[in-house]
């Protein structure tokens, strides 16, 4: 019996049991008499976590991440600290890597520390939203409360803060389209649920705009900027490589796509547009300079950081926040 089996069987929120265990006077007497004698039933005895939300007395935080050496992550993982910091947390980190079993011993472990809650960068922990996949960190939440970083899964004390790749990349599309760009090749490297979003923004732009959805002009490719124009080289050795704007789900991507393109001796943006995401620093090393979707990092961390300690000091808030990106243009657009 554990504080989540608790609230569920009084059907409050677990924040609402550690008010009741601290002796709150935010929690009315009809309730207090309703959670305690459910743990009176049930024999009871609040461990540290549930004393904890009250009193702030552990102030640290877990932050599991795929791998803190990939860029995206290390901001990440460099925005949350600095922001638990800014409320006075610490934080313990432990990278998980990409394999299944890996990441949920990694959560095994961080559950044995002495944390408040859990943050889990990235949309990777996410898989496609199902039970399945996902059951080692619900089983988490029933302990402390778990937020999720750009992905998005339904469960009770989950808490999930994304970015809006779906629109970003759809409005991209939309308005490449706007351009007068008829064919537009999409390349990607990932189908996490982020990356299936940024998918769906592609296809959904093009419905919408009843141009047809070509799985020719949807490429899966590793993020590497050489691996990336050598297969793009090896479809127009082909004759299969038709296109005139290009949407990418990285930089990285888009960079190797700039490099192809300018190797074909054709005019960027003249003869093709293209978008990357992310807004990283390849953005603004490569010639021409890439117009690139800014996700927003450092306010989806800020953002999360911020809903949990609103969280842990016993208010309620939503299960999904989405925080909107940009499209930054420079030179490789010109709508």
């Amino acid at each position: 019996m554990n504080i989540y089996d608790i609230a569920e069987l009084a059907g409050v929120s677990i924040a609402t049991v550690s008010r009741v265990v601290n002796d709150s006077p935010k929690v009315s007497e009809k309730t207090k008499e309703k959670v305690l004698k459910i743990m009176e039933e049930h024999h009871y005895t609040p461990n540290v976590f549930a004393r904890g939300l009250g009193l702030n007395s552990m102030k640290t935080v877990g932050i599991i991440c795929p791998d803190v050496s990939d860029a995206y992550m290390a901001n990440a993982v460099a925005h949350l600290e600095k922001s638990l910091r800014c409320y006075g947390y610490d934080c313990i980190l432990y990278c998980s890597g990409y394999a299944y079993e890996d990441k949920v011993e990694a959560v095994r472990l961080i559950l044995q520390k002495r944390i408040d809650a859990l943050i889990l960068v990235g949309s990777n922990y996410a898989g496609d939203g199902g039970g399945q996949a996902t059951e080692y960190f619900r089983s988490a939440a029933r302990e402390i409360p778990v937020f999720l970083l750009n992905g998005y899964v339904r469960a009770p004390e989950v808490y999930c803060i994304l970015a809006d790749n779906y629109q970003a990349v759809y409005d991209a599309v939309t308005d490449l389209i706007e351009d007068g760009r008829k064919r537009i090749l999409y390349l990607y490297d990932s189908t996490s649920y982020s990356g299936l979003e940024k998918l769906r923004g592609y296809e959904e732009a093009l419905y919408d705009n009843d141009l047809p959805v070509l799985d020719e002009l949807k490429i899966f490719v590793r993020n590497s900027i050489e691996v990336v124009q050598e297969h793009l080289k090896e479809l127009s050795r082909q004759e299969i490589l038709d296109f005139d704007a290009v949407v990418a789900s990285d930089d990285g991507l888009a960079v190797g796509a700039v490099k192809y393109v300018r190797s074909k001796n054709l005019r960027i943006p003249e003869d093709v547009s293209i978008i990357g995401y992310n807004n990283s620093e390849l953005s603004v090393c490569c010639e021409p300079e890439l117009s690139s979707i800014d996700s927003k990092g450092k306010e989806l961390c800020e953002t999360a950081v911020d809903y949990m300690m609103h969280y842990l000091s016993g208010h309620p808030i939503r299960h999904k926040k989405m925080v909107p990106c940009q499209l930054i243009r420079r030179d490789t657009t010109d709508f």
